[in-house]
């Protein structure tokens, strides 16, 4: 072990004890017991350790070719966290799908819960909710006075959330949880006591959002040219042109949207639109399944065959990383995600779905994509790869590397990928992807567009309110025009769009530069390019900025 891999296991060591939900997230055993401490002087202590082990690293040369791509990768990383905690974005930002608010709820949804102690941890977190929670207000407060402080929509949108969780005739998480839990007697009554307090806390915590910050957010949600130049390099690991790229989203979704009406004809028949082919597969009863846990079989199922078939032939997937479970989260938000295993694989890889709580019908159609994404070869499969390389990459690199748009990119690129490979030969599921891309690509448009108020092209292939400047209204108004994404679900991404700037475009930018990678490793390799190797060692180079992932393929 070389000094750069030596200052990254200590890295992750100081990181756990400062970030106990995230220890648990990752599956660092020893901190279930904890919550992180959201207070101004607990992020101050996160970006001191940041900013001195970026000065470490720079006075520390790499001793062997992958600690060169280590250090690469941490001080790409690093030193974005740290502009953006400098910024004061990573302590007082609060949005729909991130915060310190949902990392604390979360983080129960990957505890164990299996023996008395993985209960007593449990209780022991419900309990500490409070204090928590009254430590992020302080924090929250403090940014405000700075004018540090969340768009105003984005605000109360949290506290609705606040009140879905903890309303008894909705998700009501916390009592939920502990009446799931095998408890009895004192144990049982800690439980609990521990869900009333985190309930009443989390209540409390929404009315505070919505009565007390609410008022002092910021009126637009639109980031700005600053902030979103930041938040876009944060999430890409490159600097990209924003305007170059908001155009080539316009182009490429018109080609996405051409190549849905040639599918779509093959569905329902010469001159079918697109909505004719949904309205067919829709109908199918093939095609749908009542209620979410036979859903939710379905999807194991799915799953469950891709890893048997793509594992040595298209991929090598060792035998730890064969095992994913898909789940249904005890939340309602229709949000998807992907948590990964933990460091001993004894915690399976975990796809999640936040059903909504009216949806009772769900469309095979639609999902076979998502399955390969959040799955195999998706994130399941790159997640888990790079875990397992103990004897290449440090712990860092295997425990807390992400980067969005190198692992948002990879699961849209294994969904095309799977239609290179011959899974999406059916045209129902073969439209169900192209929809997912077309979502991916109305994102980079309306993401940019938003958040810079660009104007919107007068040449634009879809006559969409040409020379208009972007608001979130005309937003909405294009992302409901060009996807077929349920309502509800769709309300939800829109949102989640406008308080996280930068994030949305990272998937479809991510895969365009996936693309031109393996395009470049081509003419480098000539006849000599295997499709296979090229995918093991990209990734197993672990998660990577897109910059350094790029520099790094070069060297193989």
């Amino acid at each position: 072990m070389g000094r750069i891999d030596e200052i990254a296991n200590r890295y992750v060591d100081e990181w756990a004890v400062l970030n106990p939900t995230g220890a648990t997230a990752v599956g660092i055993t020893g901190y279930d017991d904890k919550l992180d401490d959201l207070s101004p002087e607990g992020y101050a202590a996160r970006t001191e350790l940041t900013r001195r082990t970026i000065n470490e690293l720079d006075v520390t040369d790499p001793e062997h070719e992958s600690e060169d791509v280590a250090k690469d990768a941490m001080m790409e990383r690093l030193g974005l966290q740290l502009a953006q905690q400098d910024a004061g974005y990573a302590a007082t930002d609060v949005n729909v799908i991130t915060s310190g608010l949902h990392e604390l709820r979360m983080v129960f949804d990957v505890m164990p819960i299996d023996g008395e102690e993985a209960v007593a941890n449990i209780a022991t977190r419900l309990n500490a909710f409070p204090a928590a929670l009254e430590q992020y207000r302080r924090t929250l407060l403090e940014g405000a006075g700075s004018d540090r402080v969340s768009a105003r929509a984005q605000l109360i949108a949290v506290a609705e959330q606040c009140a879905t969780w903890t309303d008894p005739a909705r998700d009501d998480f916390f009592h939920g949880l502990a009446r799931r839990l095998p408890a009895s007697g004192p144990l049982a009554a800690e439980l609990e006591r521990g869900a009333a307090a985190a309930t009443a806390a989390t209540a409390a915590f929404g009315v505070f959002l919505r009565e007390e910050l609410a008022p002092r957010g910021r009126e637009k949600e639109a980031a700005g040219e600053e902030r979103y130049a930041l938040s876009s390099q944060y999430f890409l690991g490159a600097k990209i042109d924003q305007v170059e790229t908001y155009h080539w989203g316009f182009a490429e979704l018109d080609r996405l949207e051409r190549e849905m009406r040639a599918v779509s004809a093959e569905i329902a028949g010469s001159g079918a639109s697109v909505d004719d082919a949904v309205k067919l597969l829709d109908a199918d009863p093939a095609r749908n399944i009542k209620g979410k846990e036979k859903f939710r079989d379905w999807m194991q199922e799915l799953s469950d065959r891709a890893i048997t078939e793509l594992n040595g032939t298209h991929f090598d997937i060792e035998e730890p990383a064969r095992t994913l479970e898909c789940c249904l989260t005890p939340t309602s938000d229709g949000s998807i995600y992907y948590t990964g295993p933990s460091e001993d694989f004894s915690r399976p890889g975990r796809m999640w779905w936040a059903v909504p709580a009216e949806q009772k019908m769900f469309s095979t159609w639609r999902e076979v994509t998502t399955v390969y994404h959040e799955g195999v070869p998706g994130h399941h499969l790159q997640v888990s790869q790079a875990l397992l390389r103990a004897d290449t990459l440090n712990r860092w690199q295997r425990l807390l590397c992400w980067c969005s748009g190198h692992g948002e990119g990879w699961a849209l690129y294994a969904e095309r990928l799977m239609e290179e490979l011959g899974y999406l030969s059916d045209p129902g599921d073969r439209l169900g992807m192209l929809d997912s891309q077309a979502l991916r690509a109305s994102r980079v448009i309306v993401d940019i567009g938003m958040h810079l108020e660009l104007e919107i092209p007068k040449d634009n292939p879809f006559g969409f309110h040409p020379g208009e400047r972007w608001t979130p209204e005309l937003g909405w108004e294009f992302l409901r025009a060009h996807t077929r994404v349920q309502e509800d679900v769709l309300r939800f991404e829109w949102k989640r769009y406008l308080g996280w700037p930068g994030q949305a475009p990272s998937y479809k930018v991510g895969e365009r530069i996936w693309l031109q990678a393996r395009d470049e490793a081509k003419l480098r390799k000539g006849s000599d390019f295997d499709l296979k190797s090229f995918h093991r060692d990209a990734l197993n180079l672990g998660s990577l900025g897109l910059d350094p992932l790029r520099k790094a393929l070069a060297r193989i």
